[in-house]
């Protein structure tokens, strides 16, 4: 889907510029836009490698299994149906704590295998199960304590304070998680409260009949 509405906005884009004459601007702005993108990469990949190298130092040193256990809590109360000790537990707590450095990027990889984990445990492949719903929400609006990939960008484009949006950052993510949390319980009791009652048997549909007894006076001959 999004790969056919880039293509669409491309080739819209040079219709409209080959109707008004205007290739020459068309193709400088294609140049220019893709020399921004190595750019704007290769600063990006600086501040990555930085961080991705402070986190293996963290798990080396045992920071991330603590980290881990203070978040351990809050998982199980974000997440109640799926088991403990399930191997998406470990892929949320990895993708939480890059969220908290800002490591977008980073957090990706192991939400897409904490995805692929659940999905293990979903009855109904073809339906989003809760913790499923749950972890995409805190993945897009996950409280942030240091902006790494901002900083990156500001910094790359020449910013007097980078890192000055560390402060509004963190108060932003932190009401946009709040804000996810509260919805995600919301629409869990709202999906328990839909969901049909269960039938009186489950082999016919159909309550049992009841038993009738014959007086022993009738089977006497």
């Amino acid at each position: 889907m999004i790969n056919g509405i880039w293509l669409g906005m491309i080739i819209i884009g040079f219709l409209f510029a080959a109707v008004n004459g205007r290739m020459d601007e068309f193709t400088a702005a294609v140049f220019d836009g893709a020399k921004s993108g190595v750019t704007v990469s290769f600063g990006l990949i600086s501040v990555l490698v930085f961080w991705l190298g402070i986190m293996k130092i963290a798990e080396d040193a045992g920071l991330l299994k603590k980290i881990a256990k203070v978040l351990g809590p809050v998982v199980a109360f974000l997440f109640p149906d799926v088991p403990k000790g399930h191997p998406a537990i470990g892929y949320i707590l990895s993708n939480m704590s890059a969220n908290l450095l800002g490591l977008g990027n980073a957090a990706t990889p192991m939400g897409i295998k904490a995805m692929q984990e659940l999905q293990k445990l979903n009855p109904d492949k073809e339906t989003a199960t809760p913790a499923m719903c749950t972890l995409l929400a805190l993945n897009t609006a996950s409280i942030t304590l240091i902006p790494a990939t901002m900083i990156a960008i500001r910094l790359n484009y020449g910013s007097a304070d980078p890192a000055g949006i560390v402060g509004t950052t963190l108060a932003a993510t932190a009401v946009a998680t709040l804000a996810a949390i509260a919805a995600d319980r919301f629409f869990r009791r709202l999906t328990l409260l839909r969901k049909p009652p269960k039938p009186p048997s489950a082999k016919s549909g159909v309550p049992p009949l009841a038993k009738t007894t014959l007086p022993n006076s009738s089977l006497k001959g």
